[in-house]
């Protein structure tokens, strides 16, 4: 049985935006059409968690839907996974939450069951996670503060890949940059299954610029439903002993 399309837009920055609309009035947007903004924030040894400038990642995801996560980029690659995983269970959670309201009155969630009845449900959440269709959009901020940062984003984001390929729901993966050469957000890598692809490209990556997290957040809700990627399920579909999840 298809459980439907999680969408989610990974976030990963090391500072506030300087350059356009507010991004947590987009990611708010965002959240409003379906999709989940998760905001990771790469703390320089130099930084503070409680550093002023990466507070916007706590407010834009929070904004969102999402989860947001402040990391040294030594444990980026860890952190990536769970909070993917993290936020597909909290999405999960709100739909069960609101499904749980229309039978049982308003303002009962999963927390107001008894023990048993609330173990039962969160086996469901779970099962809904693993067998559920899953959509990431990688937003890289490129800005110059990341030079450093970026060959560390491109293991995370390999290890991001090969841990939810694990799963019994189909994974959909695209990469963009923010800022572009000529637009907000620029194509790094199309809707794909994997990103084993990414290795040839990364190393081409120039990093420079503005941060401009709030128009490149609202260009990139508009990538998801593209017919690319509606041709890439049914390609999928097509092949020969492909399984419906």
């Amino acid at each position: 049985m298809r459980k439907g399309t999680l969408k989610q837009i990974l976030l990963i920055t090391d500072g506030c935006s300087n350059q356009g609309e507010d991004p947590v009035a987009v990611a708010s947007l965002a959240h409003q059409h379906g999709i989940t903004i998760n905001v990771i924030g790469i703390l320089d040894d130099a930084h503070s968690e409680q550093d002023e400038s990466l507070k916007e990642v706590e407010d834009i995801a929070l904004s969102g839907g999402g989860v947001s996560q402040l990391v040294y980029k030594q444990a980026l690659s860890q952190t990536v996974q769970a909070v993917t995983k993290q936020a597909m269970t909290q999405t999960m959670q709100g739909f069960v939450n609101r499904e749980l309201e229309q039978i049982l009155g308003k303002g009962q969630s999963i927390e107001d069951l008894e023990p048993e009845k609330r173990g039962e449900i969160m086996e469901v959440v779970e099962d809904m996670g693993e067998t559920c269709d899953l959509e990431v959009l990688v937003l890289v901020d490129t800005s110059a503060s990341m030079y450093d940062k970026l060959p560390t984003v491109k293991e995370a984001l390999m290890d991001l890949s090969i841990s939810l390929n694990a799963r019994i729901g189909r994974n959909r993966f695209a990469i963009y940059r923010f800022p572009g050469k000529r637009k907000q957000i620029e194509k790094i890598l199309d809707w794909s299954p994997a990103l084993d692809t990414i290795s040839s490209i990364f190393p081409k990556l120039t990093s420079g610029g503005v941060t401009p997290t709030g128009p490149a957040i609202r260009d990139a809700m508009y990538l998801f439903g593209k017919k690319s990627l509606r041709r890439s399920f049914k390609y999928e579909d097509e092949q020969p002993g492909m399984e419906e999840a």
